[in-house]
């Protein structure tokens, strides 16, 4: 039998479509393919399970990981070679595509057993490598120090002038955002806590000033092929906009400073234009190439760069006031750094697809440009508003990247929690309504009843209606963790208890399929479905997507908060034990994780508010909650009826009272509670110690 290639790769990958087109569509490499191999192509967004075992396997074995991914299998699916992005024909500093084939079939020919037994001994290092299990250890490590050494490990590779935390490529990972927000809060008094919060604040800020977010028509690109947040990879991902509007909303509850929650209704208002289904779910992704006109072939970024031309035709109109003669596009131009010759370097792009193109990115305070030009500071917020709505009319005409309107339930899942933290901690019901769309789309199209589990995948279908693959494809451990850990943000952002029911029950399901009850922790992928591959891993790296096991520990902790069932801190307790070994290793690695250690070693708040959920006065005090940043809580409505759903999770609940009929709150910590407050003034004050 012949070997088989696996190519794996994502519908708005920019090399996997020049890989596609340079390699799969030639002529002699595809008989090549044919003759020679059993060629599978997979969606990596469909099936994780099998990415993340070849790309173990990658990573392993060469330089680093990436998609597009191509690795070759012997008969039974174990891995012998494997790479990224090949070109078609040898380079400079790559062997081509054509060359590995030729190589490949001439040593199967030759040295077939001795690559089965090569194969078999990567796959069993990788197996002996990647095993995640609590061995003789009774308990996790102490947070304290996981923190502080997380923190450290931050410290050393933050770049003190763009924030981030590499040279380059740059992405923003949220969940290193989300650590150093929790890091502050425990350490607020401490030099290393003004540093942590100050790194998260100054990399939001340069990064929303950045050419990684689209000024024109908002939401983030995927990352910045340059140090500073410049000359993005244009496509854009649902699970990036979810995480970034909660890091923004964040950033507002901390600093009060009104950039910051703009950006997240910006990135939400992208959302709901571009990623949004008619019944309520999201789409996963837009592509980074797209034609530069009707007809044309797509390149990379087409769709957001411009030229100083299209800009002066756009916005002739003349300024006046300016202290030099100025019109509406020189102003622009001068703000976002846009310049005839182009503002993107021939190092950011390789195939020379951008030249004399801008993309547009902040270069000055609102201030500063009105202080250049002799005017008032409103008037240019106005202008440069008003020029950037004139320039997204116009792209409107200019062909759109392909929108990959497949929806999965795990990034579902982190846009619900993107809407409703933010529609919480802004105070916008419109938002937290977003919210509860999304997660009754889940629940109509991607919930099966009768066996209380998630589906992976849906399709948008023609006319606005919603398909599914036949067989269903069933969801994994991420479209567990990513949709419970929603459903309880939606939970604290409208108080409707049937969310929390819900949650409940997918965690159920969750450990029926995924828990490992001999060594801890949760698998990526049911015993069933993964069946063939060489490998069933546990995620252990918290990266552009947290990791399923960070998520669930943070879950199980709520879940216990709102129920007081203790087997919740004892699975999550394990968990955590059996991740031990690598968060001491590499805390930077998992700083999900690590904060998630700390919220159990710290103990979670639980905040009840006894009341009218219409009434003001219960508006006020929740208002309160959400205005402030409390990542270690729960929050809970008590409406007084010892019937409903919490009451019985949680007798406690009944004997907490009304002070004289007004809504009334208690702050309540290991099985004790504070004195009852009816002013939002104290609550804010208590919450804040």
């Amino acid at each position: 039998m012949p070997t088989t290639l696996w190519t794996v790769g994502y519908s708005t990958c920019h090399w996997c479509h020049m890989m596609e087109e340079e390699s799969f569509q030639n002529e002699e490499i595809g008989r090549l393919l044919n003759e020679d191999f059993v060629s599978v192509k997979v969606d990596r967004e469909e099936r994780p399970d099998v990415d993340k075992v070849y790309m173990t396997f990658v990573q392993a074995t060469s330089s680093g990981g990436g998609w597009p991914m191509s690795v070759w299998l012997t008969p039974n699916l174990q891995p012998f070679v494997g790479g990224t992005y090949f070109p078609p024909e040898d380079g400079l500093t790559r062997v081509g595509f054509r060359t590995v084939l030729l190589r490949i079939r001439e040593q199967w020919k030759q040295n077939k057993n001795a690559l089965l037994e090569n194969s078999q001994r990567v796959t069993t290092a990788l197996l002996a490598r990647s095993e995640i299990c609590t061995g003789d250890r009774q308990l996790p490590p102490s947070a304290a120090t996981m923190n502080s050494r997380c923190f450290q490990q931050l410290d050393e590779g933050y770049d003190e002038e763009y924030g981030g935390f590499a040279e380059a490529p740059k992405f923003p990972t949220p969940v290193i955002l989300s650590f150093l927000f929790s890091y502050w809060l425990s350490h607020r008094l401490t030099q290393d806590g003004s540093r942590a919060q100050q790194m998260a604040l100054h990399t939001l800020k340069m990064m929303a000033n950045g050419g990684i977010r689209d000024h024109i028509g908002q939401g983030f690109h995927r990352y910045s092929t340059d140090r500073q947040w410049h000359v993005p990879h244009f496509e854009k991902m649902l699970y990036d906009q979810g995480q970034l509007v909660v890091a923004y909303s964040q950033a507002f509850q901390i600093s009060g400073d009104e950039f910051y929650s703009d950006v997240a209704k910006g990135i939400l208002q992208y959302v709901t234009r571009n990623l949004s289904h008619r019944s309520g779910g999201f789409y996963s992704a837009e592509d980074a190439d797209s034609p530069p006109e009707r007809g044309a072939r797509p390149k990379e970024g087409a769709f957001y760069v411009w030229t100083v031309q299209e800009v002066q035709q756009l916005l002739p109109e003349p300024v006046s006031g300016a202290t030099e003669p100025l019109t509406a596009g020189q102003l622009l131009m001068k703000h976002y750094g846009l310049t005839e010759a182009g503002n993107i370097s021939p190092s950011q792009d390789p195939k020379g697809e951008l030249q004399g193109q801008n993309v547009l990115t902040v270069r000055y305070s609102l201030e500063l440009t009105a202080a250049r030009f002799g005017l008032e500071v409103e008037a240019v917020r106005t202008l440069l508003d008003t020029g950037l709505e004139k320039l997204f009319q116009a792209r409107k005409h200019r062909p759109k990247p392909h929108l990959d309107s497949k929806m999965l339930a795990a990034w579902n899942g982190l846009m619900v929690s993107g809407f409703a933290v933010a529609g919480a901690a802004l105070g916008m019901e419109r938002l937290i309504n977003q919210a509860t769309n999304g997660a009754k789309f889940l629940k109509r199209h991607m919930f099966d009843v009768a066996s209380s589990r998630l589906m992976r995948t849906c399709y948008a279908g023609s006319g606005g209606t919603v398909e599914h693959s036949n067989p269903p494809s069933w969801g994994f451990l991420e479209d567990y963790a990513f949709v419970v850990r929603g459903l309880l943000d939606l939970y604290e952002a409208s108080l409707e208890s049937a969310w929390l029911e819900w949650a409940l029950r997918l965690q159920d399901t969750q450990d029926r399929l995924f828990w490992d009850s001999r060594g801890g922790g949760y698998f990526c992928s049911e015993t069933e479905l993964g069946a063939g591959l060489p490998l069933r891993l546990k995620d252990d790296q918290d990266g552009a997507e947290p990791s399923a096991n960070s998520v669930s520990a943070h879950n199980l902790l709520r879940l216990h908060g709102f129920t007081g069932h203790k087997d919740w801190i004892d699975k999550c307790v394990c968990l955590l034990t059996a991740f031990s070994e690598r968060m001491r290793r590499v805390p930077v690695a998992l700083p999900e994780m690590v904060r998630a250690l700390s919220a159990h070693q710290q103990t979670l708040k639980q905040i009840v508010i006894c009341g009218d959920p219409q009434a003001q006065d219960t508006k006020a005090l929740l208002q309160c909650v959400h205005s402030i940043y409390i990542p270690n809580k729960v929050l809970i409505l008590a409406d007084g009826d010892p019937s409903s759903f919490l009451s019985r999770q949680l007798p406690f609940l009944n004997t907490l009272r009304r002070l004289e009929d007004r809504a009334t709150a208690y702050v309540c910590e290991n099985q004790a509670c504070s004195m009852p407050i009816t002013e939002p003034s104290e609550l804010r004050k208590l919450l804040h110690q």
